[in-house]
């Protein structure tokens, strides 16, 4: 009973704000020694079974305590990412909603001066292209090019009919309408605004998509438990040393990064798709950011359509030098335009942000334990090594849970992989493979889902296993295992993934 006195009073002046820092104690706390801890650990299940100041209840107590304080953590630190990666995306959601919006806006103050009636009455066909265009951006199953495509011939049909609408013939507008691209009555503009606008706004898209993805996947992965065999190491690394009576024992560094890499090993098994996406949405933010960038398509679009129209207007009636001075004032609305949202926010913003958090999956052991543990002269001598104040001589395993096959402080089975994490390793892979068509100007779809047809998934995925010469369990077990993942990812919703884009990301 005294024992206990003695622990409970330690511990009441003594709060511990991390799970792995031990201030030095003030002079006049009582220190737990084997002169007062004078029980045999014989019952112990996780400390050294010495003499000890814990009795079995203290141990349990203490072993969840130890898991309650590192995935507080680890929540914590991944809801400071996940905040980030809102926040980032939040801010260019509304900025490219802004570049619209404004497009939209000095179009029809543009229009409305330089062609006047012209416009006035067919400006509904104009608004429409930016309700289309916003709706696409904002997730509509809509085909870009078909829209623009649409856009062009209606405008052509608009335009052919004023300047010819004394003898306007119907079906000669038809014929006209359809010739579209032989005629090319408005230059070359059609073909490069589709080429530019639909690179953009394919961009644009997936890259925000992307920052959502990386979200989610921390969200899921942040609530991930910690494993039976991982709280005992905790426990043992943590409060062992004061049930020993060493409460001013720290970890020994090597020993903290043994424990963690193989508490951390799944998550760490996230490194390499979660890198690949974050260099994939840098390349992104470098093609939407600079001087040709999404700035520059969204907001050129009132100019880009006015020549166009005059390219079209030279051709029927040769207008006149002085209609074609409008093209210069609009120009100059525009500029001022682009000049006023220079102040708003830029994509090379988050490229800041993805280039730090590449990292963070391998990084999360090396944070936990830093400055954390033993340090100081002679500390490696004196650290608190699992079982005494000594120095730790296991080397420090790899990243990833394939290098925890000898971690000799967590006991984990490699061939049984975290399923929650090996469904946000799948995601990260299907975003770049996404993000990447869309940056080779390939339309991508995104639905509420990302998960594909189960059955076609269930047959890629026994290509790939086929394909994958290292794996060691049958092609079968291994569909099967994927057949469950996808059950339990999918939940019954319908799926819309494209099986090309499957095939392509998963094999």
């Amino acid at each position: 009973m005294a024992c206990f006195f003695f622990f409970f009073f330690s511990i009441l002046r003594h709060p511990f704000y991390s799970f792995l820092f031990f201030p030095p104690p003030p002079p006049h706390t009582f220190f737990f020694s084997v002169s007062i801890c004078p029980l045999i650990g014989e019952h112990l299940r996780i400390c050294p079974q010495g003499y000890t100041c814990c009795t079995s209840n203290m141990e349990d107590t203490l072993a969840t305590l130890s898991r309650t304080e590192v995935e507080r953590v680890l929540k914590d630190a991944g809801r400071s990412l996940q905040t980030s990666l809102a926040g980032q995306s939040k801010i260019l959601d509304g900025y490219f909603r802004e570049l619209l919006n404004r497009s939209a806006v000095n179009l029809q103050e543009t229009f409305t001066s330089s062609w006047g009636p012209l416009y006035i009455q067919n400006s509904k066909l104009f608004s429409e292209l930016y309700t289309e265009l916003t709706s696409y951006y904002r997730g509509a199953n809509i085909n870009l090019e078909e829209v623009l495509n649409d856009f062009w011939t209606r405008l052509l049909e608009k335009l052919f009919y004023q300047a010819n609408k004394q003898y306007f013939i119907e079906d000669y507008l038809e014929c006209v309408s359809k010739q579209i691209d032989t005629l090319r009555p408005f230059g070359d503009a059609p073909r490069l605004m589709k080429m530019t606008v639909t690179r953009t706004l394919v961009a644009v898209r997936s890259f925000v998509q992307g920052l959502v993805i990386s979200g989610d996947v921390v969200r899921k992965v942040s609530q991930v438990p910690l494993s039976q065999e991982c709280m005992r190491a905790i426990m043992k690394m943590t409060y062992c040393p004061h049930c020993r009576g060493m409460p001013s024992a720290r970890p020994c560094v090597n020993y903290c990064s043994n424990v963690m890499k193989g508490c951390l090993a799944n998550q760490a098994d996230l490194n390499t798709e979660w890198r690949h996406l974050a260099e994939t949405m840098m390349q992104a933010a470098d093609r939407l950011d600079g001087p040709s960038g999404v700035d520059s398509v969204i907001l050129s679009l009132p100019s880009r359509i006015s020549e166009a129209m005059y390219t079209m207007m030279e051709n029927i009636a040769s207008i006149n030098s002085k209609v074609r001075a409008h093209t210069g004032t609009h120009k100059n609305v525009y500029m001022l335009m682009n000049v006023l949202l220079t102040t708003l926010p830029q994509v090379s913003d988050v490229t800041v942000r993805l280039r730090d958090m590449q990292p963070y999956w391998v990084s999360l052991p090396n944070l936990l334990c830093s400055d954390r543990v033993a340090t100081g002269t002679g500390s490696e001598d004196k650290c608190w090594n699992g079982i005494n104040r000594a120095r730790y001589l296991p080397e420090v395993m790899g990243d990833g849970l394939a290098s925890q096959i000898n971690n000799p402080e967590v006991e984990i089975d490699i061939t049984k992989p975290d399923m929650t994490i090996r469904q946000q390793i799948m995601q990260l892979k299907i975003m770049t493979h996404r993000l990447k068509n869309a940056l080779n100007g390939q339309d991508v779809e995104f639905q509420d889902t990302m998960c594909a047809s189960q059955p076609y998934m269930l047959s890629v995925f026994q290509i790939s296993a086929q394909q994958d010469k290292s794996t060691q369990l049958s092609t079968p077990t291994l569909a099967f295992k994927l057949h469950h993942e996808l059950t339990v990812c999918c939940q019954g919703r319908t799926v819309h993934l494209a099986a090309q884009e499957v095939t392509d990301a998963v094999i």
